[in-house]
């Protein structure tokens, strides 16, 4: 994968201790249940009495984040396997598109000069001297006075101009009356009408959806050089962690998370693969995160990034690769770590361990960058304007995304209402909700009926 300028430390950066203790279910620190400010740097980056570092901008994180995502080299594809890609060439018609005049209906094929006498009252009458099939490899003149029957997409005959539909005659098979005059040209598909020989087709950077798939195969390509789904790894760490499918004991949790960063990075458009569980085994998850570099173009870790004595993803990242951890004034999901890996400068990103703060920030910082190896122009998901239909309260510093539900009034405009509570472990809400809510960081309150951002959540469609 080829990277793009960064401007990321090439020496391991020390781990800096996040401010948050989202991976162990509480509430996330830096302000406690009741919402009360913990203090930290003021907005000159001064230590306060707890002597941590002002938690950064959600913008100025994400913004380090796209900065070192690079790009990923085209690959050839099959027509079919490239739908939804960007093309990564130019595309060039070599022949006319139609190759050849053709029938635009079923008919006949006629001189118009032969027909401008006709009418209802006094239909034309014509000798019908063959027929002309879809597919005809040759196609035999005719003369004046004369016609031929044809089918579309036929080619015209020498000496035709025109084709007079069927519902214009009587049908004949020997001999037709034809009730209409007709103009040259009527009826009849112009070679290279659609493309002519050596126009741009297709240019870089267009979408392949089915009408593009359609040009590609009209023009003759059926393989095209595109720029390639993102591999993107998903690890969940946690010795706590039991898969899917097993019951889980006393103090065990089973591993959601990972299956919903995969579908996540599926919906943004990548190929995703889940490793599966690492528990907290410092040797075991340097292995696996060597192993998964070949293959990964993204790799995502959830789980270990807080304050926690036994959050050994911080401890591993600082030794392999270059990786920064650090607390962003969001919530949920403070803390955040991101970086590259290996000779490739693979990404990596460190999400929290509470499903909801994983999501959230898959969706701040992950998406748009998936969507961006992708060659995506605009990688963030269209936000809307929708009036709240309750109170809404959010801390003082910290962009909150809170889960919602989005309703389309009979007037066409949005509203959106809050599902679940604030905790970052309430999944059921989670899945109810189609929407994030968006509250900025200087606003503390949001009354009914005052416009709010939403950030639709295309994952759960309702």
């Amino acid at each position: 994968m080829s990277e793009s300028s960064s401007d990321w430390p090439t020496e391991t950066i020390p781990v800096v201790p996040a401010a948050d203790a989202d991976d162990t279910g509480r509430e996330e620190s830096g302000r406690d249940e009741s919402g009360r400010q913990d203090s930290g740097r003021d907005e000159s980056g001064r230590s306060g009495s707890s002597g941590r570092p002002s938690p950064r901008p959600v913008a100025q994180h994400l913004a380090k984040v796209l900065a070192n995502i690079g790009s990923i080299d085209p690959i050839q594809l099959a027509l079919l396997d490239a739908q939804g890609l960007l093309l990564a060439e130019e595309i060039v018609a070599d022949a006319p598109l139609p190759g050849f005049d053709n029938a635009a209906m079923d008919g006949y094929a006629v001189r118009a000069v032969d027909l401008r006498q006709a009418s209802e009252a006094q239909p034309v009458s014509l000798p019908v001297v063959g027929d002309v099939l879809a597919g005809a490899r040759s196609v035999s003149g005719m003369g004046p006075g004369l016609c031929m029957r044809i089918m579309t997409g036929a080619p015209i005959p020498p000496g035709a101009d025109a084709v007079i539909p069927l519902e214009h005659t009587d049908r004949g098979v020997a001999r037709v009356q034809i009730h209409r005059p007709v103009r040259s040209g009527e009826c009849v598909r112009r070679a290279g009408e659609d493309l002519a020989a050596g126009a741009l087709a297709l240019a870089p950077g267009a979408i392949l959806g089915p009408q593009q798939i359609a040009l590609l195969a009209a023009v003759g390509h059926d393989r095209v050089m595109v720029q390639p789904r993102p591999r993107v790894v998903v690890i969940s760490t946690g010795s706590e962690l039991v898969d899917v499918g097993k019951q889980a004991g006393f103090g065990e949790v089973s591993d959601c998370n990972s299956y919903m960063l995969a579908a996540a990075a599926r919906d943004a458009g990548a190929d995703a693969y889940r490793v599966g569980i690492i528990p907290d085994d410092h040797a075991r998850l340097l292995d696996v995160l060597d192993s998964q570099l070949l293959r990964a173009d993204m790799i995502i870790t959830t789980g270990g990034v807080s304050m926690g004595a036994f959050d050994i993803v911080k401890e591993a990242l600082s030794q392999l690769g270059t990786v920064e951890f650090t607390t962003v004034a969001m919530q949920p999901g403070s803390p955040q770590g991101f970086g590259t890996l290996g000779r490739e400068r693979t990404p990596i990103f460190c999400l929290p361990g509470n499903p909801v703060s994983s999501l959230v920030s898959f969706e701040v910082f992950v998406r748009p960058a998936i969507r961006k190896l992708l060659g995506k122009r605009n990688v963030h998901r269209q936000t809307i304007q929708a009036m709240a239909l309750e109170r809404m309260d959010s801390p003082e510093g910290k962009r909150q995304y809170r889960r919602g539900l989005l309703h389309r009034e009979p007037d066409g405009r949005y509203s959106v209402s809050l599902v679940g509570g604030n905790g970052s472990h309430l999944i059921a809400a989670l899945a109810a909700s189609n929407c994030l809510v968006v509250i900025d960081e200087d606003v503390t309150e949001v009354v009914p009926g005052s416009r709010v951002t939403v950030h639709p959540l295309m994952l759960a469609q309702r």
